[in-house]
C-alpha cells in the first residue's frame, strides 16, 4: 500500500523548498505527513537516518504516544505533502485497516533501522 494514493485527490497541501522544516525535534506532534512529491530527510540529532519520498508517512509516533517529536523532518527538495491531523488519523486507522498496517509496517522498519544503526555504533554487548 502507498498512501500517496488515499491523497492523490487531494487539494489542501502544503508545499515546502529545499531546506523548510517540517517539523523539529522535540516539538509537540498534532500532524502525521505523506509525502506527495519529492523528499524529505528524517534528521536525529544532526545525522540524516533516512530520506523519505513519495508515499512516506511521518511523524506518526508523535500522535501515536503523545510525546514529543523523536526527529527532524526538513525537505531535501521541494516537496508537496499532506497535513493529517489527529481526528483524521485515528478515522484512516479505524476505517483503513491497509494504511494502519502500513504505519505499523513503517515504524517497525524504522526500529529495526535504527537498531542496525546502533549496533554498528556501539559493537557487540
Amino acid at each position: 500500500m502507498n498512501p500517496a494514493d488515499l491523497f492523490r485527490q487531494e487539494t489542501d497541501t502544503i508545499d515546502l523548498s529545499p531546506g523548510q522544516a517540517v517539523f523539529r525535534q522535540g516539538e509537540k506532534g498534532d500532524f502525521v505527513y505523506v509525502v506527495l512529491d519529492g523528499s524529505v530527510d528524517i534528521i536525529v540529532g544532526t545525522a540524516v537516518v533516512e530520506t523519505a519520498e513519495h508515499g512516506a508517512v511521518l511523524g506518526e509516533m508523535a500522535l501515536i504516544d503523545d510525546s514529543p517529536r523523536s526527529a527532524s523532518a526538513v525537505a531535501r527538495t521541494a516537496s508537496r505533502l499532506v497535513k493529517i491531523d489527529r481526528r483524521r488519523f485515528q478515522f484512516l486507522v479505524q476505517q483503513t485497516p491497509n494504511f494502519a498496517i502500513h504505519v505499523m509496517k513503517v515504524m517497525a522498519e524504522r526500529l529495526r533501522k535504527m537498531d542496525r544503526l546502533l549496533a554498528g555504533a556501539i559493537g557487540p554487548v
